[in-house]
């Protein structure tokens, strides 16, 4: 399965956050086989003075979803110093490193635990531009548009 997926940061060493990151995805859960470029982009759902840098991979996996969703829980919980990337109230907060899944080949899996496509990939610019670069071809399996069509619609906006 391929795996697309996002990596954030905006504290500390924003760029080497997101390749340490990197690096451990690619041990602990497969072949990183593409990477966009690195896009900045402004606090999504909470206010801060930090920006994020982040940067799309695509992952090759022989791990089910659930479990690249537990291998990647783990890698942030240990990237981030066993700190979460929300506070008490489940509000967001400054992160070292976030890793979305923002989607996995044309599934559609909606569970507790789990959404793919990543429910805010059509409307997060810092989602879309990495992902039509890894995959111009791919399209939303529900919307049945590409990252380039949902990027479009949202400047748009």
């Amino acid at each position: 399965m391929t795996y697309y997926l996002n990596i954030g940061s905006n504290l500390d060493d924003r760029e080497g956050n997101l390749w340490a990151a990197d690096l451990r995805l690619s041990l602990d859960l497969g072949l990183v086989t593409a990477r966009s470029t690195i896009v900045e982009s402004k606090p999504w759902g909470f206010e801060s003075d930090n920006g994020f840098l982040n940067m799309g991979i695509a992952v090759e996996s022989r791990y089910s979803p659930i479990e690249a969703l537990n291998i990647i829980h783990d890698i942030e919980q240990e990237l981030n110093h066993g700190h979460s990337h929300r506070d008490n109230e489940g509000n967001y907060v400054d992160r070292l490193v976030d890793i979305d899944i923002m989607a996995i080949d044309d599934l559609v899996i909606d569970l507790p635990s789990l959404q793919v496509p990543h429910r805010h990939l059509p409307h997060r610019d810092f989602f879309l531009r990495p992902m039509a670069e890894l995959a111009p071809e791919w399209q939303h399996p529900v919307l049945r548009l590409t990252a380039q069509q949902m990027l479009d619609a949202l400047n748009q906006e």
